[in-house]
C-alpha cells in the first residue's frame, strides 16, 4: 500500500501514516526498511499489518526532512555530579544527586568505617573521572530522562 507519513515523534521516532485507503497506520524505528529514516511528507509504500505499518520503504524521489530522535538532556548536569563526586564523594551525595538512592545509602553506610573510607574514596574517584569523560548524551540517557 502506499501512503504518506504524517508524524514523527523526535524522541523515540515511532510514528503514523495516512495511508491511500484513508485509514492511519502506526509505525516503530524498527519496521522502516531503508537507511534514511521516516521524515514527515515522505511519500512511502507500506505493508499494512491491522493498525500498523510494516516493511516501509520511501518512494524514489521524495524530498522530506528525516526526522532525527535528539536526546532529552534532563535536569541533571554531569558537571555538578562529578564536582559532588570529587568533594562529597566518600559520602555517596553525588549518588543522591543522580536519584541513585540505594548506592548512595551504601556509601554513607560504608564510609563510617576507615576501609570503608578508602573504599568509597575510591568509587568516588572512579565516578568523578567517568562522569567528567562520558559524552552529554550517555549521561542525559543514563541519568536525566527519567528518575530512578
Amino acid at each position: 500500500m502506499r501512503g504518506q507519513v504524517l508524524g514523527v515523534d523526535r524522541e523515540t521516532g515511532d510514528g503514523q501514516i495516512s495511508g491511500d485507503d484513508g485509514r492511519r497506520y502506526v509505525f516503530r524505528p524498527r519496521d522502516w526498511s531503508d537507511s534514511i529514516g521516516p521524515a514527515v511528507g515522505a511519500l512511502i509504500d507500506f505493508e499494512a499489518d491491522g493498525t500498523a505499518a510494516r516493511r516501509i520503504y520511501r518512494l524514489p524521489g521524495t524530498v522530506a526532512m528525516p526526522v532525527v530522535a535528539q536526546p532529552q538532556l534532563g535536569g541533571r548536569n554531569k558537571y555538578v555530579a562529578a564536582l559532588l563526586a570529587f568533594l562529597f564523594g566518600v559520602l555517596g551525595v553525588h549518588r543522591f544527586y543522580l536519584g541513585r538512592t540505594g548506592s548512595g545509602i551504601v556509601m554513607l553506610v560504608l564510609s563510617l568505617t576507615v576501609i570503608g573510607l578508602v573504599v568509597t574514596g575510591l568509587w568516588a574517584l572512579i565516578d568523578t573521572i567517568r562522569y567528567l569523560v562520558m559524552p552529554e548524551e550517555e549521561f542525559a540517557d543514563r541519568y536525566g530522562r527519567r528518575p530512578r
